[in-house]
């Protein structure tokens, strides 16, 4: 005998004699392992301070786009949310001490999501300086050095350009798209289509999307519940306790000098990406170089076992 159709009718009965779940119940468990939450646009919100009025529905869709972009690019906005806990207390201090409104912050997540980035055509590290513009802002590059690396200094030499700006446009909307198109180019946009403000100015796509993409990035991390974020339930990245050296004399072998320091060369180049090489020549200047503060949980491995 078959032994399938020996216990099928077994079978039929515990199936029929089992809760069976309704369909509410069945489409529930079906939705929720991709269920997307997605809340209203706010009818208005602030930037810098200046009201943004979302009514006109052009402006609703722009920062919609970004928005749904941001927020479900899941792994991305992940890691946004753990490195804005280690380095946001910094570029929030530097952003009031240099008197910038502090949403400026934001403005690194999208230019390099708070990493030492580089891009195809050249610029690097959390503000993306192209090498011109690094330059005119005093940050140092060489063999051994780049300061566009160097978080401290180029958070500043980026609150120089857009005080510059705002100066130059007299507008903070427009000094941030300025960031990504220059001042030469918004105005360029302004004159020949006889507009004023950057909702009314059409322009190339990525200086089209650039403001939006910011709005929406401070939406996420100022409601991120609403968007299915819980930055207390992450295991957030904590800010580096540091001591800084100061060095007036040339260090032939950086690697070496790390080792008398009780550190490593890798523990060195990630409290100072700025540092290029394996040596440090000083000539004209004096460097300070991070290490990490006394009980702070970066060491050299063979220390935690």
């Amino acid at each position: 005998m078959n032994r399938l159709l020996f216990f099928a009718p077994a079978l039929f009965l515990l199936a029929c004699s089992s809760p069976q779940p309704t369909e509410k119940e069945a489409i529930e468990k079906t939705q929720a392992p991709a269920a997307l939450v997605f809340p209203h646009l706010p009818e208005k919100m602030t930037f810098a301070g200046e009201e943004i009025v979302l009514t006109d529905e052009d402006v609703i869709e722009r920062l919609d786009r970004e928005v749904l972009m941001n927020a479900y690019y899941n792994s991305a906005t992940t890691g946004y949310f753990k490195r804005a806990n280690r380095w946001f207390p910094t570029i929030e201090r530097i952003l009031k001490e240099e008197g910038l409104p502090e949403d400026f912050k934001y403005l690194a997540v999208i230019e390099s999501g708070l990493v030492q980035a580089i891009s195809p055509v050249g610029a690097q590290g959390f503000w993306q300086f192209m090498p011109g513009t690094a330059k005119n802002y005093d940050l140092e590059m060489s063999a051994e050095v780049d300061e566009r690396l160097h978080v401290e200094k180029s958070t500043r030499a980026a609150c120089q350009y857009l005080k510059s700006s705002y100066d130059s446009l007299n507008d903070w909307v427009w000094a941030t798209a300025s960031y990504n198109r220059g001042v030469g180019g918004v105005r360029q946009d302004m004159a020949w289509q006889g507009t004023d403000h950057y909702f009314d100015t059409d322009q190339n796509n990525e200086t089209g999307r650039y403001f939006f993409r910011l709005l929406a990035i401070k939406l996420i991390f100022e409601h991120p519940e609403d968007y299915g974020y819980y930055p207390e339930k992450m295991q957030l990245y904590k800010p580096f306790k540091t001591k800084s050296v100061t060095v007036s004399e040339s260090i032939p072998n950086i690697a070496a000098w790390a080792i008398e320091q009780g550190v490593n060369f890798k523990i060195v180049q990630k409290l100072n990406p700025w540092l290029k090489a394996n040596k440090l020549t000083v000539k004209n200047r004096n460097y300070t170089i991070l290490l990490p503060a006394e009980g702070e949980n970066l060491k050299p491995y063979k220390e935690y076992l």
